[in-house]
């Protein structure tokens, strides 16, 4: 028998009072840890709680048998919370709960606090985007665009010289617009 998809949460609170037994119970301590922690946009996205503050600061999603706690800078967290585990884009970890397991509130609270502070020192980690050679901001891309706005930036591609100008780089003599070219010998 195939599984049939829930229909997400319409708010934070149907979200919760959707779920049962030790997932709720673990998503109400999460929840007010997270709440305590740092004035934060709490969200239904994705299909779970999403707390925003400067870009997403972190998530809590029940899911059948476990329940995540996960930071979008979660790798930077794991002097607090050893049992991050890094996965997915940006500097995402999560902590994977499942019954019997405990994380204690003031862990939890410290974990959020910690991640609004990175947020609001570096910014929106979904504004980090993949080049070809490596990893930019688009606080970056953002001021290059700035400078080039305002005319300060040279041109990304070199002008293209015109025969007349490429003739006289080779010292080669210009032939008369549509006549055949002579090259010297």
């Amino acid at each position: 028998m195939a599984m049939q998809k829930m229909k997400p949460a319409e708010n934070p609170d149907a979200y919760v009072e959707a779920l049962g037994g030790w997932r709720r119970e673990l998503v109400e301590l999460l929840r007010k840890a997270v709440r305590t922690a740092a004035p934060l946009d709490e969200r239904i996205k994705w299909g779970h709680l999403v707390y925003f503050s400067n870009g997403p600061v972190l998530l809590i999603r029940a899911e059948e048998q476990r329940v995540l706690y996960g930071f979008w800078r979660g790798q930077r967290l794991r002097g607090i919370e050893p049992r991050l585990k890094p996965g997915g884009k940006y500097e995402m970890a999560t902590i994977e709960l499942r019954e019997g397991m405990a994380l204690a509130p003031a862990i939890a609270k410290k974990l959020a606090k910690a991640a609004v502070a990175l947020n609001h020192e570096i910014g929106d980690p979904t504004a980090i985007v993949s080049s070809g050679t490596g990893v930019k901001k688009a606080a970056t891309k953002k001021a290059t665009a700035k400078k080039a706005a305002s005319g300060k930036t040279e041109a990304a591609k070199p002008v293209r010289k015109t025969a007349a100008e490429k003739a006289a780089a080779r010292k080669l003599p210009l032939s008369p617009p549509g006549s055949a070219r002579k090259t010297p010998r």
